[in-house]
């Protein structure tokens, strides 16, 4: 037996809200109780649609006892305030990325999540998907010896001007500096920088080059050098100027090497006594999606395979990126971390 899990869904700003909003629906467990958006006009076609009710106080429904918990997809700028305010009223928590702009806004959020004893989630969804967990089993295997690169780009068109969409398919207000905190890197490249962070440890320094192609106030295309406590070397690329750039995840050792395109994944290894490469019969079956996993800790106590860690590093790296080009240096994260 279950409970139902009563759920507001609070701003429709984000271009996945609609999927999250999807996924809540589709979900037996959970109950979409209330939507609330900062443009009230937007939050109530948006409740109408979804046929809910759309609240314009956010503190009401925040001190709504009947409320579970939250989706929050409203601008970034605007995740700390809404969090730790959700987090004082006992609302389960879950957000897409990335969780805010500063690793001091993460640890007050998680300050906060950890003393009301709230369950959180942050969607990072490739941590789930086949390709990145056959990655890691190659990893912890050692079929690759020592890990010395690990290369991983995600990139689309979405700000290049087609017929169908004069200013690029992406919403205007994703160019919106002091919302989103930045451009390609904060958003696509979140993807790059988790899944490496996964597979090369702890980050320890970084140096990178972020570039405004069509929308100046924010980077278009990112590429990010960053090196690991463990010696491994990651170059992680995004863009919103790419077309027909497919996912990419590379990573060499001095015993092997693992490639993924798309849904293509080869291995070349010594370890197989073959110069071929290996396609895997078969890759691992993927873990529950973000929200699935966000319920089963908030129905069974199920600890997450997404964890603040991920969330936290994954803002200690943008950060420094940020801190990286705009002052044009190497910058170790202790410096941040401290």
């Amino acid at each position: 037996m279950f409970s139902l899990i009563r759920v507001a869904l609070l701003s429709k700003w984000h271009v996945h809200a609609v999927d999250y909003a999807k996924q809540a629906m589709e979900n037996e467990n959970i109950s979409v109780e209330v939507v609330w958006d900062e443009i009230h006009e937007r939050g109530i076609e948006w409740g109408t649609e979804l046929g809910v009710r759309f609240e314009e106080d956010l503190e009401k429904v925040l001190s709504d006892s009947s409320i579970d918990g939250v989706i929050i997809t409203n601008p970034t700028s605007d995740h700390t305030s809404i969090m730790v305010e959700a987090a004082k009223h006992g609302k389960h928590i879950f957000t897409e990325k990335v969780l805010a702009l500063t690793v001091e806004e993460c640890d007050e959020i998680l300050s906060e999540v950890e003393k009301a004893d709230v369950e959180f989630m942050i969607s990072l969804p490739r941590l789930v998907e086949e390709y990145y967990l056959y990655a890691q089993e190659v990893v912890d295997k050692g079929w690759l010896g020592q890990l010395s690169t690990i290369r991983c780009r995600v990139a689309h068109n979405g700000a290049v001007s087609t017929e169908l969409h004069p200013g690029g398919w992406l919403p205007q207000h994703f160019y919106d500096r002091e919302k989103t905190g930045g451009g390609a890197l904060i958003d696509l490249g979140a993807h790059p920088i988790y899944l490496t962070n996964r597979l090369a440890g702890p980050p320890k320094a970084l140096t990178a080059r972020m570039q405004s192609v069509f929308n100046p106030d924010v980077d278009d295309q990112s590429i990010v050098f960053v090196e690991y406590d463990s010696g491994i070397l990651g170059v992680l690329e995004t863009s919103f100027v790419s077309a027909g750039s497919p996912f990419q995840l590379q990573v060499y050792g001095t015993e092997g090497t693992l490639l993924i395109e798309q849904n293509e994944v080869r291995i070349k290894s010594v370890q197989f006594n073959s110069e071929d490469w290996v396609v895997p019969e078969e890759l691992p079956v993927p873990l529950p999606m973000p929200m699935e996993q966000w319920v089963a800790s908030i129905e069974h106590g199920q600890a997450p395979t997404i964890t603040k860690e991920d969330a936290l590093e994954l803002t200690l790296v943008n950060q420094a990126a940020i801190i990286s080009n705009e002052e044009e240096r190497r910058v170790e994260l202790k410096q941040i971390r401290r």
